[in-house]
């Protein structure tokens, strides 16, 4: 399967609707062990620039900086139910936000560049995480990241988060060679997006001496109950099969995904690392309906330890089903 078929799949979208989103301020010591607070705050504009990754298979990525220069910035979010506060797995989060000029990729001068986008998809404990840079800022609007979580093809969240003004402002008063543009004059107060209150969308912002890098964590909560919406598609392959997860997880070596086939269907699986390669694929053939087990042999790949996600798809004779599940290896 191409590339781009794959990361189709990760949500299937066209049209989603906009939904309300929550966030918290996470606490600075292990901040994504802590859970949400579920209070549900009005999403935010996606803003002048919310590309359409789903048409660009290069988008999921964790690194997501390219040839952006700035202050290096390890950015960790998690996403959890409101109503029940669930870490929510496998879905789908999109962050993108401006370089260090205050410039945004994809428009005007910056048509057809990509810079600070991309994707992840979420893993067991509803977190990713993304490498880029701490962005400068433009006239109006105080230093922010756009991000919007695709929980199914029916139902996405959108809003933006912040970080406390002081941390921002000495964030770039040390490099300015990286930022000439000079720190950000606007707090969070003064910014007009942000009007309705900002408590709940402001991420940690701290420096690793040791890594020489900020370290930020941000939770958000999305409406639901710790599990996938349903839109069209998720309710066309549930005709044809169901994907469990994969147990044990994280695994050492040998794990195996659960799978019921409603339909007689052609069997394939696929296993991607978080720049998108696909470093395993094998097909299974054609099952009759039923429970089945998916074996993966993590150890045998030589894989390193870490992240990836998992597509399975299940092609009968009306429809080619298709879903993911994100794995953890720690074998080496």
């Amino acid at each position: 399967m191409k590339r781009s078929g794959f990361l189709k799949t990760l949500g299937a979208l066209s049209v989603a609707p906009i939904v309300h989103v929550a966030s918290a301020a996470t606490q600075k010591t292990n901040p994504l062990v802590s859970r949400s607070n579920c209070v549900l705050v009005p999403a935010e504009t996606p803003g002048p620039f919310p590309l359409d990754l789903t048409d660009n298979a290069f988008f999921f990525r964790q690194d997501i900086r390219e040839d952006r220069i700035g202050v290096q910035l390890r950015q960790r979010v998690r996403i959890v139910g409101a109503e029940n506060c669930e870490p929510m797995p496998n879905v789908r989060v999109h962050i993108w936000h401006c370089d260090n000029v205050g410039g945004y990729s994809g428009y005007n001068s910056e048509e057809g560049l990509t810079y600070c986008r991309g994707y992840q998809i979420t893993d067991e404990n509803g977190e990713c995480e993304f490498i880029t840079i701490v962005p400068g800022w433009y006239p109006g609007r105080v230093t922010h990241v756009h991000f919007q979580v695709y929980v199914s093809s029916a139902y996405s969240a959108v809003s933006q988060w912040t970080w406390p003004h002081d941390e921002t402002v000495a964030a770039v008063a040390a490099h300015p060679e990286l930022y000439p543009e000079g720190p950000d004059p606007l707090s969070p107060g003064q910014d007009g997006v942000f009007a309705d209150g900002f408590d709940l969308q402001m991420a940690t912002l701290e420096w690793d001496a040791d890594a020489n890098e900020y370290i930020s964590a941000y939770e958000a909560t999305v409406e639901g109950a710790g599990t996938s919406g349903v839109g069209y598609h998720e309710m066309r392959s549930a005709q044809v099969m169901h994907l469990g997860q994969n147990y044990p997880n994280p695994c050492l070596a040998l794990t195996t995904f659960p799978l019921e086939l409603k339909q007689p269907a052609k069997v394939t699986l696929s296993l991607w690392d978080l720049n998108g390669r696909c470093v395993y694929r094998h097909e299974f053939g054609n099952w009759s309906t039923g429970a089945h087990a998916l074996p993966l042999d993590l150890a045998a790949m030589n894989l390193r330890s870490g992240t990836y996600a998992c597509q399975v798809e299940a092609e009968s004779a009306k429809y080619r089903a298709l879903d993911v599940r994100q794995i953890t290896f720690q074998g080496h």
